[in-house]
């Protein structure tokens, strides 16, 4: 894909997931790519790269970070994470003018593996580990693939308010209001073990590690912005363990235990993974699943996108499901659908063969 095309539909989705923001300012890197621009040189060598990799969303994040941390105070008056407010002229030249003052810095950034595992999946996490333990009444082994920092890891440790019913601990600094629509069983939840796995882990607990997870979050989306700074706070207090790892190695070294339930889950990361990589973990976790057993099951819980095909002109989208599948047995359900960052949860469980 080249990067115009990249950068396009970047900014479509930032559009639809509500950051009126970032989808203005991709359409402006990809004019000023089309007249040879400054982000010509920004992004040389990234031609041909597939749009999963977000290289422009990289570049997005390389320069809020730079404005969160204060050292480019030119733009601090035009992002709304910092007080700030949005303006499409001043607020372009600004950013030209950080690109090209600080060009090579904005590069060695886009090196970095996307940060993007948004705390608002927790609610699906969290939601299906309820349905789970529900039907399976034991303590929790919660093993994440593609973890970043581990925030999603703590995801009992948040409180999700619905219409019906709250969850979670009543003091929590992260607040989910209306977390979802649907019907979600208020059952004891024990984790028992809280790892992960990232080929590039951030630890929240460092100023530098909680700068990188902030600067993925789109600066006008006030709510994410909230959920992660409280986020960051729990992660103080609830540890788990996130190991620089690759998913494949990371579940191979995986065992199952008697008296637990091994939950393997991941959330919006597949697409960052090789072909050989997705088989080679679809096999271990049929491994793994062909050794389960009644006192030591498997699970795997996922919140990942899935094409839909339906007959006509332009019936070819995607869907954001909560997929879950048990062992011994291998059932697997869908529990529900949700947007990319979490939100507009709806449960409703369905079979599939």
């Amino acid at each position: 894909m080249d990067v115009v095309e990249a950068l396009q539909r970047q900014a479509t989705a930032c559009e639809d997931l509500g950051s009126p923001m970032y989808a203005e300012l991709l359409r402006l890197l990809v004019d000023d790519y089309e007249v040879g621009g400054v982000s010509v040189e920004v992004l040389a060598g990234y031609e041909g790269r597939s749009f999963g990799e977000a290289i422009g969303l990289r570049l997005l994040a390389a320069v809020h970070g730079m404005v969160l941390s204060g050292t480019a105070p030119e733009l601090a008056a035009f992002y709304p994470s910092v007080g700030g407010t949005w303006d499409p002229v001043l607020g372009w030249e600004a950013f030209e003018q950080v690109l090209q003052s600080r060009l090579g810095e904005v590069r060695s950034l886009l090196t970095q593996p996307p940060q993007t595992n948004e705390v608002g999946r927790s609610a699906a996490l969290y939601g299906g580990l309820l349905q789970l333990v529900e039907a399976v009444p034991l303590p929790v082994r919660l093993f994440e693939i593609g973890a970043s920092g581990g925030l999603n890891l703590r995801a009992d440790q948040y409180r999700y308010v619905t219409d019906e019913a709250s969850y979670g601990p009543a003091d929590s600094p992260v607040v989910f209001d209306s977390a979802w629509s649907g019907q979600v069983p208020s059952v004891e939840l024990r984790i028992a073990e809280r790892v992960g796995c990232d080929i590039a882990p951030v630890n929240p607990l460092t100023t530098d590690g909680a700068l990188t997870l902030t600067s993925y979050v789109w600066p006008d989306m006030a709510d994410r912005l909230e959920r992660l700074r409280g986020a960051l706070k729990v992660a103080r207090d609830v540890p788990a363990d996130v190991r620089r790892e690759d998913a494949v190695s990371f579940l191979r070294g995986l065992e199952l235990s008697s008296g637990h339930v091994t939950v393997v889950w991941h959330s919006i990361m597949w697409q960052y993974l090789r072909r050989p990589d997705r088989a080679a973990i679809e096999a271990r976790l049929e491994e793994l699943g062909a050794t389960a057993t009644a006192s030591a099951p498997l699970a795997r819980l996922r919140l990942e996108p899935h094409q839909v095909i339906a007959h006509g002109p332009g019936a070819t989208g995607w869907e954001y499901r909560v997929d879950l599948q048990t062992w011994p047995g291998g059932k697997r359900q869908v529990l529900g659908h949700a947007e990319p960052h979490g939100q507009g949860l709806v449960w409703g469980s369905e079979e599939i063969s």
